[in-house]
């Protein structure tokens, strides 16, 4: 039996009312050897169908939630500090034949989550369970890539950025963020948001579906996406509140502004391979 249907069937078994106090070693070792296979790379809890159009793999996230539904809290150490949790951090004896390094102090990485070749972790920085982070791309210092989210190749991640985590419904699609893209310090996203390749987004821009992002090049309106070689800025548009009952005057909302990408803001990009050689 494939590990899929394996996680399928347990899945099931699951909703029937199978709890951590039922599940066995046969549960468990299957439970291990699926955060084995995404920590090697083999599935991810997302697909690309179409340029930034992705879809949720709903075994592998229902994989993820019974790692919490069918595993007991226990007491664990860290860098000396206690705490409680139903899984361990995970292992980084496999990071050093891939050229991948991850500072001291600070860098937590929990089981489930992928680091391609030659990615950089800074501390303090926080990669969740299920995350897929793509090869030469830096998780710079304070930054949280959460539960199943996708970062492409060649990604950077400027300090004190936060990547959301979708895990439920386990049909919506985690946040992605495509290859090559940029991220400013700052910078959020969140709820399946998804940010096109070798897009460079400002600092302290907000990406998430409920914000419009209004395209300057094709003269468009999105919702949830970011297209592919856009440079992306946060403004405020006036909004439709009524200025005379809530807000005197005019009231405004947040949104992102996306043009074209210049050349000479991808060759500022491309400086980050001087910290590589």
């Amino acid at each position: 039996m494939s590990l899929e249907h394996e996680i399928s069937d347990l899945w099931h078994r699951y909703q029937d009312g199978l709890t951590a106090a039922d599940a066995g070693s046969r549960e468990l070792e299957t439970l291990d050897a699926f955060l084995a296979a995404l920590e090697a790379g083999e599935h991810r809890a997302a697909e690309q169908v179409g340029p930034a159009e992705w879809e949720a793999v709903e075994w592998v996230k229902q994989g993820v939630l019974l790692n919490f539904g069918l595993r007991e809290t226990r007491p664990r150490t860290y860098g000396g500090v206690d705490y409680y949790d139903v899984l361990p951090l995970r292992a980084t004896d496999d990071l050093g034949e891939r050229g991948t390094r991850n500072t001291p102090d600070g860098t937590v990485l929990r089981p489930g989550s992928y680091l391609g070749s030659d990615v950089i972790m800074m501390s303090p920085s926080f990669v969740n369970i299920g995350a897929h982070v793509g090869d030469d791309s830096l998780v710079d210092s304070n930054d949280v890539v959460g539960s199943c989210a996708q970062i492409g190749e060649g990604v950077k991640l400027g300090a004190n950025t936060l990547i959301g985590g979708v895990l439920e419904p386990v049909e919506d699609t985690p946040v992605v963020v495509e290859d090559g893209v940029s991220l400013g310090a700052g910078c959020r996203v969140t709820s399946g948001f998804v940010v096109g390749e070798n897009a460079v987004v400002a600092e302290d821009t907000l990406l998430t579906p409920r914000i419009p992002v209004y395209d300057l090049v094709e003269d468009e309106v999105h919702y949830g996406k970011l297209p592919p070689e856009r440079r992306a800025f946060q403004r405020y548009v006036e909004s439709s509140v009524s200025e005379a009952e809530l807000i005197p005057g005019k009231a405004y909302k947040p949104a992102v502004v996306a043009t074209s990408l210049e050349r000479e803001t991808l060759e500022a990009t491309q400086r980050e391979g001087a910290l590589r050689e």
